[in-house]
Order: C-alpha cells, then structure tokens, then sequence
C-alpha cells in the first residue's frame, strides 16, 4: 500500500545542496511573476501620454521615440519598480512578524512600527533635513525606537503573539498622535508634504530613492536565507525548535530586527503604506496552500498587490489619491473578515 505522507515537490540541486519546492508553490510563483510583468507593463502604459504594450516594450528595450523613453524610462519606471520592491520588502516583513507572533493580524502597521517609522522622519523634517540619506535615517531610528518600545513592554518571561500585538495597537496610537502633534507644528507646505507622504504615496519616487532602497533592502533579504530554516523550526514550537539545535528568542529577535529595518527602508520611500504587510503573507499562504508562511510567494504577492493598488488609485478612480488610501479600504475589509474568523476559530 503505497502512502503519501506529504506533498508533491520539485527537487532543485544546486551543487551537493538540494531544494525541495512544492509543485503547487512554484506554480503560484510563476502566475505571480507573470501578474507583476503584465501589471508593470500597463502601469508604465497608463496616463496621460499613454502607449500601447508594445510601445513600453520597445522603450524598455531602448528602441522606439525619443519621448516615449523618457515617458517609460525616466517618467514611470522608478514608480513601477518602487511598487514592485517595496511591495515585496513590506510583505516580507509581515510574513515575519506573523511567522514570530503566530498571529496573522500581526503586521508593523497594526504594530505601531510604520507609525514609528513615520514619527522619526518627521522628527528628521522638523530638524531640517531634506534629502532622501538622511530621512531614511530618521525613519529607521523611528522604526527601531518604536520596536524596543513594544519589545520592552510586551516581554514578560518571553514574548507572547497576543501581548506583542496589544501592545503594540497602544503604541501604535500614541504615536498616531505625536505624528499629529508634529505635523501641527510645522510650516504649511512642509506639513502638506508630510501629510500627502504619511498617507502611503508613490508620487514623486525618483531613481535615486529607488536606488537607495534597493541598496539598503535587497542584501537584508538575501541574508533571510539563512533565517528560514530557524523560522520553520519554530512553527513546530519552541521546544521542539531548542531540541532540534535553535535558539527560538535569538531567532525571533533577529527575524524582528531585519523586519523592523525592511519596514522603515519602506516607509522613509512611500510613507506607511497600510494592510500590504498584513494582507500579502495570507493571502500568498491560501493561494499556494502551505502549512507556513512562505517568504518569497509573500514578496511576490505583495509586489502584486501594491502595484495593482496603485494602479486603481492613479487611474481607474475618478480622482488620483495616494495609493494608501486604496490599501487602506482594500485592507480594512480584509481585517475584518480576520477578526470575524479569529473569533469564530476561537469559539
């Protein structure tokens, strides 16, 4: 009698190492991918001066006019691909927190950690600064102040998934306050800035920024490769996790340092950009039906969905808004049917 006692997987050797990757899984991966290229190439199509797909192709490709260029390469790409990157790094870093906390309400925006985030670039703002360096700066100074806040007073003989979040819902509302507070002291243009920028927006996302966040995200989440054996561990539990030779608070706090960082790399580009940290990680999970929260169907989703969300906002609603506004509607429906099925799974 023959007995499956798992599931269907693509082995992948790369030298004396093998990967094994489920069927299901890199089928997902690859309609994602395809979803992120088509959705890329109708952004970089839409607006005012609009292309056909072939056109975007060419231009890409370096062919084509002279104006379509500069529209597809210099105008929309460093928007494109800041949806597409920060979309990933932010689905990242909720995948970690929900993979820490067991929780999947557990996101930085409900955290309180894009709040934080945003108070240390106001913070900045306020001190004068003005370039892209030194924002960023201010914005993970904030991110990181904010998550040994929540870290410090949610520790109490280790860290519970439901303590983590309730504390960090009041952190997350204090900060909402001094983020108030700042703006309100402000000059008017400066404070319209920051207002349009706390929204979560893309608008005016240039190569340098891209180029930065790039720089600063991309060795974070290739140093995730050698976490995600520990994470799995730890979906086993902690005791089996320390039996089997993992340390589970060093691999927490790490996985919550690295996510902390992702987080304000993100959120000194687009401002906190809400739900795609929260969202993305489930929603990856039910379309590839795995038992863990995989990283890279997570970053490939979230790509997905911010630029599908900003897409909607800048040229399907009747009026452009910042690209939070969609995420926020989108997301806040979302919560809610977590909520309703957290309590029923409960009961």
């Amino acid at each position: 009698m023959r007995v499956d006692v798992g599931y269907p997987r693509h082995v992948v050797r790369i030298g004396s190492a093998t990967l094994p990757l489920r069927r299901r899984s890199l089928v997902v991966g690859a309609l994602l991918l395809a979803a992120i290229v088509v959705l890329a190439v109708v952004s970089l199509g839409l607006g005012t001066y609009s292309l056909t797909p072939g056109q975007v192709v060419r231009a890409l490709a370096g062919q084509g006019g002279a104006l379509d260029r500069t529209v597809v390469l210099e105008w929309r790409l460093p928007r494109t691909l800041a949806a597409v990157l920060l979309g990933a790094v932010l689905a990242v870093a909720g995948a970690l927190f929900q993979t820490v906390t067991r929780n999947p309400l557990a996101s930085p925006d409900v955290l309180g950690l894009a709040n934080g985030a945003f108070t240390g670039m106001l913070l900045a703002v306020v001190a004068g600064a003005a370039s892209w360096s030194l924002l960023t700066v201010g914005a993970v100074a904030g991110g990181v102040v904010a998550a040994a806040a929540i870290w410090l007073l949610a520790h109490r003989n280790g860290i519970s998934g439901f303590r983590l979040i309730i504390v960090g819902i009041g952190v997350s509302a204090l900060l909402s306050s001094v983020n108030t507070w700042l703006l309100l002291q402000m000059e008017l243009e400066t404070a319209m800035f920051a207002s349009a920028w706390g929204a979560g927006s893309l608008n005016g996302v240039g190569a340098a920024a891209v180029r930065g966040a790039a720089l600063c995200s991309l060795p974070l989440l290739a140093a995730l490769a050698v976490l995600v054996p520990r994470l799995r561990q730890l979906d086993l539990g902690d005791d089996v996790a320390a039996a089997s030779g993992a340390r589970p608070e060093a691999v927490r706090r790490t996985a919550l340092i690295v996510a902390v960082a992702l987080v304000s790399i993100a959120t000194a580009v687009i401002g906190p950009v809400a739900f795609v940290a929260l969202a993305a990680p489930q929603i990856a999970r039910r379309l590839a039906r795995t038992p863990y929260l995989s990283l890279g169907l997570s970053a490939l989703t979230g790509a997905a969905l911010l630029l599908v969300s900003d897409v909607i906002a800048q040229h399907v609603l009747p009026v452009a808004l910042p690209v939070g506004v969609v995420t926020v509607s989108v997301g806040g429906v979302y919560l809610v049917m977590m909520i309703v099925r957290e309590i029923r799974r409960r009961a």
